[in-house]
């Protein structure tokens, strides 16, 4: 989570970051967002597949039935670099796939990217 406030920062991606830890956490985050007027629905998901209890991929499904976030707009931000993965998130509406590099200056383009989607959705 470090590098990625610290890509957004570099960008001058001005946001407030809601972070959960896992699949399931993800899931109620959306349904509350369904249920309470007061929740926040995001602008943007990053969104990692390889979570605990949750696969990212079914909070993305679960995500695209929500009546409140189902626009929202989604970016892997992943370790895989599975074709089957990649295809499967962006026929669900991922605007992109981000594989998280081990260089740090290759992590930093993150922040670009995320900027170019939020102000390419305005």
């Amino acid at each position: 989570m470090y590098l990625i406030r610290e890509a957004l920062a570099a960008a001058g991606v001005n946001a407030d970051l809601f972070v959960v830890h896992d699949g399931q956490q993800a899931t109620d985050f959306f349904d509350k967002s369904d249920t309470d007027n007061e929740a926040p629905c995001p602008d943007l998901v990053l969104l990692d597949l390889n979570l605990p209890k949750e696969s990212g991929e079914d909070v993305l499904r679960h995500m695209r039935n929500s009546p409140t976030c189902k626009n929202a707009l989604v970016l892997i931000v992943t370790s895989s670099d599975s074709p089957k993965e990649r295809e499967a998130t962006l026929a669900l509406g991922a605007r992109g796939y981000f594989r998280k590099p081990s260089e740090y200056a290759e992590f930093m383009k993150l922040g670009p990217i995320v900027s170019k989607l939020l102000t390419s959705s305005r």
